[in-house]
């Protein structure tokens, strides 16, 4: 399976410049490109990667099996907005966080999250969690309410239609695909045409966000780092949507305010337009860093 860190030249060079780089957590492990990358290039860092999906764990401790071994990496099965309640997580050098959907989590389709690939509709990054399916969601919860997630975390103009859509829908949506159906039956054609983006798009990411609480986890992973800082660190996030990328820079503001550290990214880096080329996936990404001093 195929994965290319997005910005990772950009994330490894500040690493090297704003940190002794001898302790890194990759927040968001995934299938391990960033970890391996880190490890391959600071000969004598330990990793510890984190990740809520059961099935990244197992993947990128096969793949990183050599560094485990050498004990200079270790995966932990956790959400990383609970990093403060982890003693492991504290004292690192630097954090990292690539907040997109991993490649694993889109190219499988019994996983739900692809409105490219049918299957079940789940969307739930933890499966071990007793949390409802997408499919659930949109059964259970009223229309005006559905709106409301629509918008709030899809940004979706259309949010109203969609929503009474599906609760006016005379079958039951299970699967991906006939959630894309009904997108597509209800939006005109003229106006998807107008979308220059697939039209279930942003249906999709504020499903996935709403279920899996992805702002709040992000909210509370960053109210928690000020209380972990132990000595100066570097924090980096790659951010794919608005949303997340808002709350991160009003947090890092905010403490800069505070005289809690410095912005290193004054503006967000973007990728190159090689990479974009070369990695679809990292067009929208946006990194911004954070050097927090300890208190």
């Amino acid at each position: 399976m195929h994965h290319e860190p997005v910005m990772l030249n950009e994330t490894l060079e500040l690493i090297r410049s704003h940190s002794s780089h001898k302790k890194i957590l990759d927040g968001t492990l995934g299938l391990g490109g960033y970890s391996e990358a880190i490890l391959n290039e600071f000969d004598d860092a330990f990793v510890l990667g984190i990740d809520c999906d059961e099935d990244a764990i197992r993947f990128s401790r096969e793949r990183l099996k050599k560094y485990e071994d050498d004990s200079r990496f270790k995966a932990i099965h956790s959400n990383f907005g609970s990093i403060a309640e982890i003693e492991e997580c504290r004292n690192f050098d630097a954090y990292v966080f690539d907040l997109g959907v991993s490649n694993m989590q889109l190219e499988l389709p019994e996983r739900g999250f692809s409105f490219n690939n049918d299957g079940p509709l789940d969307m739930r990054m933890n499966q071990s969690e007793e949390n409802m399916t997408a499919s659930e969601i949109l059964e259970c919860t009223d229309e005006k309410t559905l709106a409301k997630i629509f918008f709030d975390y899809g940004e979706e103009r259309h949010a109203r239609r969609i929503a009474n859509a599906i609760k006016h829908s005379r079958t039951k949506i299970n699967t991906t695909a006939d959630l894309v159906k009904l997108i597509r039956e209800t939006l005109p054609q003229p106006l998807q045409r107008k979308m220059g983006t697939h039209p279930a798009r942003r249906i999709f990411q504020a499903l996935r966000i709403y279920i899996n609480d992805e702002t709040g986890e992000l909210e509370r992973l960053l109210d928690s780092f000020p209380k972990i800082a132990a000595h100066d660190v570097i924090i980096i996030f790659v951010a794919y949507h608005s949303l997340e990328d808002r709350i991160i820079k009003r947090k890092f503001r905010e403490w800069q305010n505070d005289l809690l550290g410095k912005i290193i990214t004054k503006h967000p880096l973007v990728p190159s337009e090689e990479e974009i080329a070369r990695n679809y996936k990292a067009r929208s990404a946006k990194l911004r860093a954070f050097c927090l001093s300890a208190h």
